[in-house]
């Protein structure tokens, strides 16, 4: 069975959008993008499996392909994160594209999760995909994703696109590698490990005071969800 991985840049605070430039990905007014440029040295020069496609079929939303789209097939055929790109067969999530120009790419249809839980049962190379932020929300509140690939950048970025929104599926992971670059990136890559596990520093018995907190709290959230006491 292939696996699924979700391979993405992210800075501090959880953002992940327009990690390379400026005029990557602008929506809701986002202008800090290029946040991963000033980072970028040989170890990561180094580690770069994972991003760059090869021996690998893509999994890409929309927004993801149609900036990759426009830059990789003009790039030099010297250059092999553009040679691998350009060879791997892509599949592209998207309600509003009806045609893709890019060579090796395929529309999966309406029903994404569907048609990545069949191609995951294929044989084949393991499916990758890189960015695509709401792709990757959806298949992991659908459980298809088998390994986070995430670099982690020394910078908050105060908002924009997150990894995980509010909402997403709680769920609890394992680390299987992690190192770090000269300039502070930490990559780490993480897979699955059940649900969140729960537990308590409180006391056995709790104080007259921490019972009066809990009380507290309770009331706060019932007036705010303006549930009568």
């Amino acid at each position: 069975m292939r696996r699924l991985i979700a391979s993405t840049f992210v800075s501090l605070d959880g953002v992940m959008q327009a990690p390379g430039g400026p005029e990557e990905d602008p929506a809701n007014s986002f202008n800090l993008g290029g946040w991963t440029f000033s980072f970028w040295d040989e170890v990561m020069g180094r580690s770069m499996s994972g991003f760059d496609g090869k021996d690998r079929d893509l999994v890409l939303g929309r927004r993801t392909y149609e900036i990759f789209e426009a830059h990789w097939p003009h790039q030099s055929a010297d250059d092999p994160t553009a040679r691998a790109l350009n060879a791997a067969r892509k599949y592209v999530a998207s309600h509003t594209l009806k045609a893709l120009s890019w060579e090796h790419s395929i529309l999966l249809g309406s029903d994404v999760v569907g048609a990545i839980a069949a191609l995951k049962a294929q044989p084949g190379h393991d499916l990758q995909i890189i960015g695509s932020g709401n792709l990757i929300q959806s298949l992991h509140a659908a459980s298809l994703i088998d390994e986070y690939n995430v670099w982690t950048f020394p910078v908050i970025l105060g908002g924009g696109k997150r990894l995980f929104e509010t909402g997403a599926k709680p769920g609890a992971l394992h680390l299987v590698s992690t190192h770090a670059s000269t300039t502070g990136v930490v990559m780490t890559t993480y897979v699955p490990a059940g649900g969140v596990p729960l537990g308590s520093f409180a006391q056995s018995e709790p104080s007259t005071k921490e019972i009066e907190r809990r009380q507290s709290v309770a009331h706060e959230d019932r007036q705010r969800r303006g549930i009568a006491p």
